[in-house]
């Protein structure tokens, strides 16, 4: 017996909630503005109470419409705006992707022409190597030094003057430091 009786209650639940759909939906329409005067306004004209509470609800209703439009403008410009920030963050991510592999085929072009360039010093006398180096920025002599064959190092670091020696090894001990 309870499970007629819930089946109905159900059914008169369902029913009424798509009534209130319906009406809601209906209601809609009743709820837009309307900047016209209505036909109520028709025979009350010769009261000035009604007349001024009909011009001022048409007065709100105009403004709300002028609202409405001007929203619907800023809507509009922000989804513009949005659309292009949007194609400049590719357009940005584009770059910055062949820019970083513009880098890195700079950076292994570099460390090729390095190690050329310490293959060079490695077949070079440490007499001569000393000399060059000597005429060298020091930071720049160090990390030479640093990446040449230790034995072919120590001989150019022989040959090089003991005050300038020792400003190389102060610059290959910080590249150390550092890692690098």
């Amino acid at each position: 017996m309870r499970k007629p009786i819930l089946s109905f209650l159900g059914g008169v639940m369902i029913l009424a909630a798509a009534g209130q759909a319906v009406m809601l939906m209906d209601g809609l329409s009743r709820l837009t503005a309307h900047a016209e005067p209505s036909e109520l306004m028709a025979g009350c004209t010769d009261v000035p109470e009604a007349v001024a509470l009909a011009e001022t609800l048409r007065e709100r209703a105009l403004r709300i419409d002028r609202y409405m439009q001007d929203m619907d403008r800023r809507k509009a410009e922000i989804a513009f705006a949005e659309k292009q920030l949007t194609e400049r963050l590719v357009e940005l991510r584009k770059l910055k992707q062949q820019i970083a592999q513009g880098r890195q085929g700079q950076d292994h072009a570099q460390t090729e022409d390095i190690a050329r360039l310490i293959a060079v010093y490695d077949q070079m006398k440490p007499e001569q190597s000393a000399m060059v180096l000597s005429n060298l920025p020091p930071d720049f002599a160090a990390q030479i030094l640093a990446r040449v064959q230790p034995e072919t190092g120590a001989r150019i670091m022989a040959a090089v003057e003991p005050g300038h020696a020792a400003v190389l090894t102060s610059y290959m001990g910080a590249l150390r430091a550092a890692g690098k």
